[in-house]
């Protein structure tokens, strides 16, 4: 059983979860885009035989706002920052949607402080067609604010038996409420924009990847995950039958599970 701390505040300003029997392998979990560490409570029990590290990325949950113009190196530095803060010099980095943008900048930017990435429903090279959906909603957040796209959203993450009875939806809106608005707008620019610099890499990540997603994901699709795959030598895919883009909420197991035996099948 899991006891989660009091939350703890870096020098940055970054609210952070540190968990877990001390002097064993780290993992840092990334959350998505307008969600909140709390995502990954469901999971913590898989790993209960690791360190934990799970944070609220700038302008988001606990977290004060972005200190510059949000990037995904921005985001790689504050995982850099917290893992200094920590004491921990390698860590395995298991990131959701945008935060498995982040984790792939983090392996380019910092490639000896990764032990292992664990990449779940995240986004690659779109085609001209949803990249211009995407870049238009995040100009209409820039515009409107950070509630402007929640609807649409709830629909295109949850499949349509969830959003009946499940509490995941109300979660969502709730954790997106909380958000500070310029953050978070820069930050679904850089989900928006930053695909290129990951889709042709000037590096290549060489970690040992796992790569995950969901069947009926519409933004982060089994086809992009097999594309991100392609790119890292020796890199699995796997990918959940059934659930959308939120499928991490609708069925925290069916992420757990694969994350936990890859991880150990890292650590052994």
């Amino acid at each position: 059983m899991w006891t989660i701390p009091p939350v703890s505040k870096a020098k940055d300003g970054t609210a952070y979860d540190l968990m877990g029997p001390e002097g064993a392998p780290l993992i840092v979990l990334i959350h998505g885009l307008g969600l909140c560490r709390q995502i990954w409570q469901p999971v913590l029990p898989e790993f209960a035989g690791f360190r934990v590290l799970n944070y609220d990325l700038y302008g988001h949950g606990e977290s004060g706002p972005a200190p510059e113009e949000v990037s995904l190196s921005l985001y790689a530095r504050q995982i850099a920052g917290l893992m200094e803060e920590v004491g921990v010099t390698k860590a395995h980095i298991v990131g959701f949607s945008i935060g498995g943008m982040i984790n792939r900048r983090f392996a380019l930017d910092f490639p000896d402080r990764v032990a292992s990435l664990c990449i779940l429903n995240s986004p690659h090279d779109r085609g001209p067609a949803l990249q211009a959906q995407v870049e238009a909603r995040a100009k209409t957040v820039l515009d409107q604010g950070a509630m402007a796209t929640m609807d649409s959203a709830l629909q295109r993450w949850f499949t349509p038996e969830y959003l009946v009875v499940g509490d995941g939806p109300d979660k969502v809106i709730a954790w997106r409420g909380h958000v500070h608005p310029e953050s978070y707008a820069g930050a679904a620019w850089v989900l928006a924009n930053g695909v290129v610099e990951l889709t042709n890499p000037t590096a290549q990540i060489t970690a040992p990847s796992l790569v995950m997603t969901c069947e009926n994901d519409t933004g982060s699709t089994p086809a992009m995950s097999h594309a991100i795959a392609a790119q890292i030598p020796e890199a699995q895919t796997k990918i959940i039958p059934h659930l959308q883009h939120l499928g991490l909420m609708e069925d925290p197991q069916a992420f757990a599970v694969p994350i936990r035996e890859f991880l150990e099948s890292q650590t052994q």
